[in-house]
């Protein structure tokens, strides 16, 4: 063996050369795990905003429904009320013949073919179907009977409920929620009619009724059209009732004061049965002065009213003066 010759390196343990040195590993954790937990450091702020915006964005979406699904019943709230006004015009003007208005009068559970009362009530004021009595009328309507069994609208600035033969609850209620105001509110029902035109003929008779109890200042608040059936008799025909008024009650226009006085005189008569007391009460002038006043009507006309088929005819004369608007109006 030759000594110059380098001696064979001892092997370490493990197999390593036992002149090299092992590499120590430090004691923290490996490169790679601790840059895994700086990144998961780093990150934490930003995991938490976009949590925070994810949900600021799903906020976002459920508001953005609600609006939409609220703006979705406003609409149909709208297309209902729309319907209805359009049923109620079909039933008033006499469209409810087959097709789509009976369907539509259906749909609100009204069957043109049977028998049906409108009522209509009048207040101070126009209606629009805004106003706070509309809307409470037809909420305590529907609220008590149902929609299928009551149809409240609004018409010409009127409150006006239609309902079928046999709901005479409905219309009795519909009379107590329009006039609960006050003074000033009124309601007329017309007659029950079946068929087709059978509505617009009671609306039509519940316009007369209010029309009439205007012109003749009737202190009322709830009318029926049966009851003031003979007023329309009195004015179907307006030149004979026109002739009578003018023939009877014309020569009271000569009188001191005009015909205004001893019309009014005569109407208190009527209305207090001819007790002196009672109808001198009325227009507030003493028994004394009422009776110069009849006296006066006897002279002037030529009619007595003590005389039972006399006083008919100044009554009937004095009522058809008051429908024509006499003497305000030249007849």
């Amino acid at each position: 063996m030759d000594p110059h010759r380098h001696p064979p390196a001892l092997a370490g343990p493990a197999g390593h050369p036992a002149g090299r040195r092992r590499p120590r590993r430090s004691a923290g954790p490996p490169p790679d795990e601790g840059l895994g937990r700086a990144a998961g450091a780093g990150s934490a702020g930003g995991l938490r905003r976009t949590g925070e915006a994810l949900l600021a964005a799903a906020e976002a979406a459920v508001a953005a429904l609600g609006e939409g699904h609220e703006r979705a019943q406003r609409l149909a709230i709208r297309q209902e009320e729309a319907a209805r006004r359009e049923s109620i015009d079909d039933l008033l003007y006499g469209r409810s013949g087959p097709g789509a208005p009976a369907e539509r009068a259906e749909r609100f559970g009204l069957r043109p073919a049977r028998a049906h009362a409108v009522a209509v009530a009048v207040g101070t004021e126009p209606d629009d179907g805004a106003h706070p009595v509309a809307r409470r009328v037809e909420r305590e309507l529907v609220g008590r009977f149902g929609e299928r069994d009551v149809l409240p609208a609004t018409k010409d600035g009127r409150p006006v409920c239609v309902a079928p033969d046999g709901a005479h609850a409905v219309l009795e209620a519909f009379a107590a929620l329009a006039i609960r105001p006050g003074p000033g509110y009124r309601v007329a029902t017309g007659r029950r009619h079946s068929g087709p035109g059978g509505v617009v003929r009671s609306y039509d008779e519940a316009l007369g009724a209010l029309d009439f109890a205007q012109r003749l200042d009737l202190p009322a608040e709830r009318l029926r059209a049966e009851e003031l059936l003979v007023f329309p008799v009195l004015m179907r025909d307006r030149a004979a009732m026109a002739e009578l008024v003018r023939s009877v009650l014309g020569p009271l226009g000569g009188a001191l004061g005009g015909a205004a006085p001893l019309l009014a005189t005569l109407a208190a008569q009527a209305e207090a049965g001819y007790v002196n007391a009672e109808a001198a009460r009325r227009p507030g002038v003493s028994v004394r002065t009422l009776g110069y006043r009849m006296d006066r009507i006897k002279s002037l006309t030529g009619y007595d009213p003590s005389d039972a088929l006399h006083r008919h005819t100044l009554e009937t004369a004095a009522v058809g003066a008051r429908l024509l608007g006499w003497p305000q109006r030249e007849l």
